[in-house]
């Protein structure tokens, strides 16, 4: 029998407790974005407004200021490295819609839903391009070497998980290249611009981006693991991963326990039957019995363990504390 040792008892830090040593930072930031996004294009107005509204939690701002803060001060260059990563995720969570079809974003329509496809590529281009202009026009070429490597990891990991689908053939090592890229490497480039904000040296930038690709893979597999658990605060619906024919490390370790038959049946669900409830259901019996959960929270854990490591390398000030909080919030959250 498998054992797995994943910690538990685990003290959760609100966000609020968490955002104290940069809250009036996060609240001028707030506006100043707002700011950023004011188009005289009446549409694109409304629908600026309208993403504005349903903001989440801005976990990637506050990576960005408490990375500044661990490190130095933070100055003017903080704030646009805070712009330009969060018009780069708008942007892509738009982008995103369109590619995958989708109607709901974290519980509201999304722009495709709203207002079309072709609408809404445009306003993740001008999202984009807003960003770019942000860095371009204050000479922030640091910051947008940071980000521009982000973009690039995240094309590839996107382009990289469209492939394996297709054969659903990928394997734990390919699953991490592809979390890496396409999720990690957002929270890394936070993490490294707010570093570069305040004029760290090259290696914390470097050690801060490989914080932020730990702490985005064990947000990854968290978010994974929402998918075998029912009536979760996500807004996330029962086994979407297996219909949308993901495969996550949860469904990974049961294909690499199966035996040939099993093999055979579980592909054959995804492939071809992942909108049956019945066998999705079944499915997700299977994961959760051998052990396939217990080992992807175990993967988690140590994703977690390797980031709060690196951060012993820092001053050990308010803003570390509340990043260790932040990476311990990432991984124990219920949404």
């Amino acid at each position: 029998m498998l054992t797995f040792t994943v910690q538990r008892n685990i003290t959760v830090t609100s966000l609020s407790e968490i955002k104290a040593p940069i809250a009036e930072q996060i609240e001028t930031f707030e506006s100043r974005f707002r700011g950023s996004m004011k188009s005289s294009v009446p549409l694109l107005d409304t629908i600026t407004r309208y993403i504005i509204k349903r903001k989440g939690k801005q976990m990637r701002p506050m990576f960005v200021f408490l990375s500044a803060g661990m490190c130095g001060t933070v100055t003017e260059s903080t704030y646009r490295a805070a712009s330009l990563i969060e018009l780069l995720h708008t942007a892509t969570l738009v982008h995103d819609d369109v590619v995958d079809d989708s109607n709901l974003r974290r519980g509201f329509f999304s722009i495709n839903a709203l207002w079309k496809n072709k609408i809404a590529v445009l306003v993740g281009d001008y999202l984009l391009s807003k960003g770019l202009l942000i860095a371009l026009e204050q000479d922030e070429f640091h910051l947008l070497k940071i980000v521009s490597d982000a973009v690039r990891e995240m094309s590839e990991g996107e382009l990289l998980q469209i492939e394996k689908a297709r054969k659903l053939d990928i394997q734990e090592p390919v699953y991490f290249e592809i979390i890496r890229k396409k999720t990690a490497s957002l929270i890394a480039s936070c993490c490294a611009c707010g570093a570069a904000s305040v004029k760290a040296d090259e290696e914390q930038i470097k050690t801060l981006w490989k914080f932020g690709e730990y702490t985005g893979t064990a947000f990854q597999i968290k978010d994974d693991l929402f998918d075998y658990e029912r009536n979760n605060a996500t807004g996330k619906p029962y086994g979407t991963d297996i219909r949308d024919q993901k495969m996550t490390l949860p469904l990974i370790y049961l294909l690499n326990k199966a035996d040939w038959m099993e093999k055979r049946w579980i592909i054959n669900t995804v492939k071809s039957h992942h909108n049956d409830a019945v066998r999705v259901a079944k499915l997700i019996s299977m994961v959760s019995e051998c052990g396939g959960l217990d080992y992807a929270r175990e993967k988690m854990v140590e994703y977690r363990s390797r980031s709060l490591e690196l951060l012993k390398q820092f001053p050990d000030n308010i803003y570390r504390k509340s990043l260790e909080d932040l990476v311990i919030f990432t991984t124990e959250r219920d949404k």
